[in-house]
């Protein structure tokens, strides 16, 4: 489906970097990704205001915490602070009111999810992944 959705916006391309896993956490993916930097590089989380709010059930979150820099995109209804040892920027201009959680939820319940390209639709469709209406 990534590789659908990504095919579908030329501004995006499918990393692999977790082919192959049954289960990734941040923090797995986040030592993979310092493996590749430099001392000088500085490693950006991009993530939402809801799963941010989450952070401290992540596992290893301090880990994960002290190698990055979170930038924080803003949810519609959804308050947070930061741990004290967290690096965070607030992306306050972009406001994404869907969140894969909202999403995932929309289609289980029938109903077609906005914004996912029309190739993604129909494969969920095609594989019966959730009992979904073609937009």
């Amino acid at each position: 489906m990534v590789d659908l959705a990504c095919a579908a916006d030329a501004r995006f391309e499918v990393s692999r970097l977790e082919e192959g896993t049954e289960r990734s956490y941040s923090i797995d993916t986040v030592e993979k990704v310092q493996a590749s930097l430099t001392p000088s590089d500085e490693l950006f989380f991009i993530i939402g205001a809801d799963a941010f709010a989450e952070l401290r059930s992540w596992r290893r979150w301090q880990d994960v915490a002290r190698a990055v820099r979170f930038l924080v995109v803003n949810r519609p209804g959804y308050k947070f602070d930061a741990p004290a040892e967290v690096k965070v920027e607030y992306i306050n201009t972009l406001n994404l009111r869907a969140s894969s959680s909202e999403l995932r939820r929309a289609l289980a319940a029938g109903h077609p999810a906005l914004g996912v390209p029309q190739s993604v639709m129909q494969y969920i469709d095609a594989h019966n992944l959730y009992p979904v209406a073609i937009q």
